[in-house]
This record gives C-alpha cells, structure tokens and sequence, in this order.
C-alpha cells in the first residue's frame, strides 16, 4: 500500500509541475502578434485576357519545281536565314535554253516574213493608186500583213514562255526567312508542279501569335478596337516566366468557334530577339483596359472565409477586420473596394491574427502563412 501511494503522489506532483510550465506558453499565446505590414495604395491597373497561343509566321513557303530537270546546285545551308531573291536550288537549264533558242530563231524569222510583206504591201498601195493592180490584189496583201502579224505575237508568246521556263531552273528565296532541313541534293531529278517541296522557308521577322479567347470577352475587345486602338499582347512561355515578347492585337476571327464558345485572335510581333519560334505554344495576355485611381493591396493581404474576403486594416497597433470586394488581380496586386489608398495592413501571420489582435511590427520579412485564416 506504501508504494502504491508514492507512485500516486509522484504523478500528482509531475502533472502540476506541467500544468505550471504549460502556462507561461498559453499566455504568450494571447499576447501581440509578428507581422509584416503593406500599405494600400492609389494606382492604375490592367485588364487582361489569358490564353493558350501557337506561334504563326505571317508567310511560310513550300517551294516546288516547276519544271522537270536535274538538279544540279543546292546553294542554302539547313537552318540558314535568306534574304528576298537569294539563290536556293539549280536545276539543269540547257533543255529550256536550247528551246529558247529555237523560239527566238522561229520569231525572228517570222519578223522578216511580216516586214517584207509591209514592204509589198506598201507597193500595192502605191500600185493601185496608179490603177495598175486590182482592188482585189490590194486587199490580199492587206490580209497577208495581219497574219504574219498574228504569227509574230505568237512567236514572241513562245519566247516569253521558254524564257520563263529558264527562269524556273534558278530557283531563288521569295520571301525573307529561315531555310529548313535540306530536303533535295545534286543529282535528284524533280518533276514540273510535283508536291514534294525542294525547301521550306519560313519568315521569323515580324512573325504572329494566333490565341482564342471567350465569346464574352468579344465585347470588350471591339469596344477597344472600333476606335482604332491597337491592344497590347504580351507572349510568355510555357511556364509563364519569361516574357518572349510584346505585341500589338491584329486583327481577329470573322465567327465564332461554335464547339468551344472562342474566337481566334491574330497578334503581330516584331520578334527581333528571335525569342519566338514558329508552332511554338506561348501564353498570351491581351491588355483589354486599364483601370485608373484604384485601390490597389498585395494580393497576399487578402484573406477568405468562405465567399467574404476580407484584410485585417492596422488601427492604434490592433488588427481590425475589413470586408472587401476584390477585383481585376495583376502582378501580385489586386484592385479592392472597402478600404482606403494609404490603410495600413497585415501581410503575414495569419493563421494567429483574429479580430481586435494586437500586433508587433516586424523588423524582417516574415513568410506569410500557408492557411487562411477564418473569421472569428
């Protein structure tokens, strides 16, 4: 029975001693709470639309043969960027040329036929105005005249087309871009109008981004745009880190995308870092509008309780929960109404502030709490 009751009085006494040391800590549990403070402030804010883009060139050439031939030079290097009629390909130009050839022999020949039957044509004139040819004579020759005529154009028809037809053999760059992967070598035989492409070039300055958005967003832009402005869009990665580049809205779609609600959106960029790449996917942000003299706080100082959102205003060193309206959200800052420019508010321990804390300003940056805290 004596141990029994020792055992009994050891825990009693083990149990107020931790009683005792629990207090202190319940205590410094009402007392003012660490934080770190932002202050609301008075400014401008845009509003944006967000989309999924594919990088587009404005041109991108498939470029076949024309005429059917050996090719014999591959001037371009793969990947290399080509200005506007340089040499790309040569094909074997000595068929068309000796055709060419014999074109221009057959107009000049027929030059000389129609120059000398002008030559007797005029001497019949001059005949008959004497009476010694018959009117009938007269009119032959006339009639004579206009077919060697028609002949001639004919035959400079015939030259132009072989003259073109040499001009296909040196094939050159139509546009300013890049050259894909080699797609013909030396010694290929190519066919005239055949669907296999000897080069593809694509322009890469400027180059566009195509996006859709949301058939209720359409109001908006053409609000902007009836009047001529050109709307903003900045292209970001995959991640949305990085700013590839800004442009300027386009033009966009003339329907609507019936199976998903959207419309698709043209943006041009000048693209002079080359930071965009043809099919690639961008996120794209078109700047609908800007709101000017609102009231703008760190997104972070805003807290949830169920559908209220609410910041905790700082007042004589106590934290004072503030319903708010938030609004368009932008670069870690969102547009609020319910508080005031220069309120002063927590942005950090939230999952210890309540209604009426007091606080204590931190001298060190504090990470805000994962949580929301809710109201009590």
């Amino acid at each position: 029975m004596l141990l029994v009751l020792a055992v009994i009085l050891v825990l009693v006494f083990r149990h107020d001693d931790s009683k005792n040391a629990a207090a202190p800590s319940r205590r410094g549990a009402t007392g003012p709470v660490t934080i770190t403070l932002a202050t609301a402030q008075k400014g401008n804010i845009g509003v944006y639309l967000e989309a999924i883009g594919t990088v587009t060139p404005v041109y991108t050439d498939s470029i076949t043969s024309e005429v059917m031939g050996l090719v014999t030079q591959v001037h371009y290097q793969e990947g290399q960027l080509v200005r506007k009629g340089q040499p790309l390909i040569e094909i074997d130009p000595r068929p068309f040329e000796a055709q060419l050839l014999e074109a221009q022999g057959s107009l000049e020949r027929d030059t000389n036929v129609l120059a000398q039957a002008q030559m007797d044509l005029q001497r019949y004139r001059d005949a008959w105005a004497r009476n010694g040819i018959p009117k009938q004579t007269l009119d032959d020759q006339e009639k004579i005249v206009l077919q060697d005529e028609g002949t001639v154009k004919n035959d400079q028809g015939t030259v132009q087309f072989d003259q073109v037809q040499v001009a296909f053999c040196h094939i050159t760059s139509p546009i300013n871009g890049r050259v894909g992967l080699r797609l013909v070598d030396p010694g290929n035989v190519v066919q005239a109008s055949g669907t296999t492409a000897l080069a593809v070039i694509t322009q890469l300055q400027p180059i566009t981004v195509i996006f859709t958005v949301a058939e209720d967003s359409l109001a908006a832009v053409q609000a902007q745009t009836k009047h001529g402005k050109r709307l903003t869009v900045d292209a970001f990665d995959r991640a949305q880190q990085t700013k590839l580049g800004t442009g300027k809205l386009l033009t966009f779609d003339n329907q609507i995308d019936t199976t998903t609600g959207t419309i698709r959106m043209r943006a041009l960029f000048d693209n002079k870092n080359d930071a965009l790449f043809p099919n690639q996917f961008v996120n794209a942000r078109l700047l609908v509008n800007t709101l000017q003299g609102v009231t703008l706080i760190p997104t972070s100082a805003i807290q949830h309780n169920g559908q209220t959102a609410f910041v905790y205003v700082i007042q004589n060193d106590t934290a004072v929960i503030h319903n708010i309206k938030p609004g368009v959200v932008d670069g870690g800052n969102t547009a609020v109404t319910g508080i005031n420019p220069g309120d002063v508010l927590a942005n950090s321990s939230f999952d210890k502030l309540q209604n009426n804390s007091k606080i204590v300003v931190s001298k060190q940056p504090l990470p805000a709490a994962s949580s929301e805290s809710q109201a009590p």
